[in-house]
């Protein structure tokens, strides 16, 4: 956190008419036209004339390069002489920030496409999503660009909403850890992270994109802000961008309510708050508690919304007319221009000259792939096997691909990728990076074999024309590879992302028909689901013709192809985990892991919300044993307890295990969660080896709000367990946490820290001593 305002800023305020002070408050979208790449954009777009709105400044200039595909080099040379003007031709001389979306990477043309924040999830791997992180904000900081949208820090609550694939998890705890990674590898490379969307927004009516909220303040507390704290506290995080929900009926961002006393005076937070997209001209038109852009703009202010992005529509001309008219005070812009001034400051923008823009820019170097493919790799997750798989290399002679997304490149891509987000409206431009497809990787995975490619079905769409062929071709076929799921898109484009809501899981179009059709042939079936959500999938695992392998990977991104084809061979033994339970049907949603008693299944009803598959399950082409938990017997409820287990490898095959350590309160004055991850840790063992993980668990873990509206510790006794999914105890112990009540303060640790021992003696399957294993 900043120490305030500078007196070089102070001095910049003193001096600003009002005029200039609306201009610092607002963005303008330079390219903004006939594509919808942001809610209602098509209504909603300003009519003001660029030449116009920067007469006295301005604040933002909203997605030079991620509004449509434009060369990145030529778009730099527009955009160093562009604020150039704006140093030299207005009176104060102060250039714009740029901002860009960078959730799965630049989204821009050309630039590197990662994992989907899912898949980060599944990933569990904090230190890799940090160098990717910092990976896209060298790109941005070449090309300009001073602040990113990112990262989602909305807890998962129901897979049926569409921004499902933009999230990290159902866990606050996992979402925290690795949302902060990704603003500390962000920030690290100079780029201001802003953290979307405070708050509730995943919370919405019926899983409905912008509908209302009705969690309680305890939901809020304890579960949807954990996230947001992590990243500003432990994080640094220097932006925050507000929700569209309302909750309770109070939008929240004409709430100072979320936006001032939580935000800022809970959190600490002293960076920009930034509008999401249209939000403050919506309190007029879709929530209507605002009479006129104007009065948006005043209760927007008031709240504590700094930035009114993408454009002027509020805090321009009706802000302005306001405060002439006597209705507002001109001081209520002054906090947020501090603000702003500040944060330009921080950023260098004051003292740029930009003088040199880039002669050249690689971003989808090396580098990038490299953590792509890493990260793609990590993520897929092996949900079921009966020994299909891995797929023999050097045997496998006949292969039959099938389904819709076997042969697409869009099919690897979240939402917010440039190609779904942008190019999608630009159907004739080529991607502009290389994206092969999981029938291209199979290909090469699979070079003696013959591959017999049938699309069988659309993702989308009622056409099963295409079935009879697939199952033909499976029957000839040694395994049969069925690749479903998502395709990508906005506000009705596509099966998932942001705007496109379903009301059931069950795969879109007839994608189910096929891979039972192809399941009755007979022949051995890998099902891959490649998708934005989790899908109900235990026909696959139980019906009368069950899948022999089901793998399900989130949107891998332009490695993610040679991510599964590596999977599938063996060549990467898969490590990935569920960061969301995958569900048994619709009708059970909203379901979490982290439910009272009485949320599970119980002799009271007759509906069972199990999953199909817990949270953090996940196979491997390996074994691992889980031995010897050690807890510290007590601590005290403001302090921290140690867990100590050793993880070892009884298989054949070296791979990575993911550690997870779970708790339970066992009584509480506040109903308790049956399951709650703790700490985890990623851990690579080579065949026989062993390590012991020590976790170091600060008490805060076990917080909660009690009936005072109070984060606390309460003394007690806590179950203690490691295994391979929230739902197996698989060595256990307890903790008594004593002492007072402890109240939770901004002190207090809010992340476990993890020490993994080296190679203990390592053990063949005869029980013959290994030599110790390095590293």
């Amino acid at each position: 956190m900043t120490s305030g305002p500078s007196a070089r800023v102070r001095a910049l305020l003193a001096d600003m008419t009002l005029e200039e002070k609306s201009a610092q408050l607002v963005g303008y979208w330079v390219d903004q036209g006939g594509e919808v790449v942001a809610p209602l954009a098509d209504e909603m777009v300003t009519s003001t004339k660029y030449a116009d709105a920067t007469v006295h400044g301005l604040g933002h200039l909203t997605r030079v390069y991620g509004t449509r595909p434009v060369e990145p080099v030529e778009r730099a040379r527009w955009l160093w002489e562009e604020q150039r003007r704006l140093r030299t031709q207005t009176r104060l001389g102060i250039p714009a920030i740029v901002h860009e979306e960078c959730l799965t990477g630049l989204a821009a043309w050309k630039a590197a496409t990662f994992p989907t924040p899912l898949a980060w999830g599944a990933a569990f791997d904090p230190d890799l999503v940090q160098e990717m992180a910092e990976s896209i904000g060298d790109s941005m900081r070449e090309l300009g660009i001073h602040q990113g949208l990112a990262p989602v820090l909305d807890v998962i609550r129901d897979p049926r909403w569409g921004r499902v694939d933009e999230c990290i998890a159902e866990d606050p705890y996992v979402v925290g850890t690795i949302g902060t990674a990704y603003v500390r590898g962000l920030q690290n490379a100079g780029i201001h992270a802003t953290l979307k969307h405070f708050v509730g927004y995943s919370a919405s009516q019926a899983a409905r994109n912008h509908a209302p909220v009705h969690a309680g303040p305890r939901e809020i507390a304890d579960v949807l802000v954990p996230p947001f704290e992590m990243a500003l506290r432990d994080g640094g995080a220097r932006s925050v961008m507000n929700s569209y929900a309302e909750i309770d009926g109070d939008p929240v961002a004409a709430s100072p309510a979320y936006l001032d006393d939580l935000l800022r005076d809970e959190l600490g937070f002293d960076g920009v708050v930034v509008s999401d997209y249209f939000s403050v001209a919506f309190l007029h038109s879709t929530h209507a508690v605002a009479a006129d852009l104007g009065e948006a703009a005043e209760l927007a202010l008031r709240a504590g919304i700094d930035v009114e992005l993408p454009t002027g529509d509020a805090y321009a001309q009706p802000l302005l007319a306001r405060v002439r008219e006597g209705v507002a005070d001109e001081a209520l812009l002054d906090a947020a221009v501090l603000r702003v001034l500040t944060q330009k400051e921080e950023l260098g923008l004051l003292d740029e000259s930009f003088t040199e823009p880039p002669s050249s820019v690689d971003l989808d170097s090396p580098r990038h792939r490299d953590i792509a493919r890493r990260l793609a790799g990590e993520s897929v997750i092996l949900l079921a096997n009966d020994a299909t798989l891995p797929l023999p290399r050097a045997t496998v002679r006949r292969v039959a691909v099938i389904g819709p997304n076997a042969d697409s490149s869009e099919a690897l891509m979240g939402c917010y990728s440039f190609a779904n987000h942008v190019l999608a409206h630009h159907p004739d431009v080529e991607l502009g990076i290389a994206i092969p497809t999981v029938l291209d990787a199979l290909r090469g995975e699979f070079p003696d074999a013959a591959v017999d490619a049938v699309r069988g079905c659309d993702v989308e769409g009622d056409d099963g024309a295409g079935i009879p062929a697939a199952v033909a071709a499976a029957a000839e076929a040694e395994v049969a590879i069925v690749v479903v799921g998502d395709r990508a898109g906005l506000f009705g484009r596509g099966t998932v992302g942001e705007g496109n809501d379903v009301e059931d899981l069950e795969l879109p179009g007839r994608q189910r028909e096929l891979v039972e059709a192809v399941a009755a042939t007979g022949t051995p079936v890998v099902l891959v689901v490649v998708s934005g959500r989790p899908y109900a999938l235990e026909w696959a695992l139980t019906g009368p013709h069950p899948v022999g392998a089901l793998v399900q990977t989130f949107f891998p991104g332009e490695e993610g192809a040679d991510a599964v084809a590596a999977v599938l061979s063996g060549r990467v033994n898969p490590s990935g985990r569920l960061p969301v339970s995958l569900p048994r049907s619709a009708g059970a949603q909203p379901y979490t892991y982290l439910h009272p008693p009485l949320g599970g299944p119980s002799g009271i009803t007759s509906a069972d919300p199990t999953p199909a598959l817990p949270f953090g399950h996940g196979l491997s082409y390996t074994t691992f044993e889980h031995v010897g938990l050690e807890v510290t017997p007590t601590a005290d409820a403001g302090e921290v307890f140690t867990a100590a287990v050793t993880v070892r490898n009884t298989g054949a095959v070296a791979g990575a295990d993911v550690v997870q350590l779970y708790g339970h309160d066992v009584y509480g004055s506040i109903t308790r969660p049956v399951a709650q991850l703790l700490a985890y840790q990623r851990v690579w063992l080579e065949p026989g080896e062993a390590r012991e993980v020590t976790f170091t668990v600060p008490s805060a873990r076990l917080a909660f709000t009690d009936r005072s509206g109070r984060r606390i510790v309460e003394p007690g006794r806590v179950d203690v367990w490691v295994g391979p999914s929230c739902a197996n105890r698989e060595v256990e112990s307890a903790v008594q946490i004593t002492g007072e009540v402890h109240r939770v303060s901004r002190a207090d640790a809010r992340m476990a820290t993890s020490v993994v021992g080296p190679a203990l003696q390592a053990v063949a399957a005869d029980g013959a001593a290994l030599a110790p294993s390095r590293g």
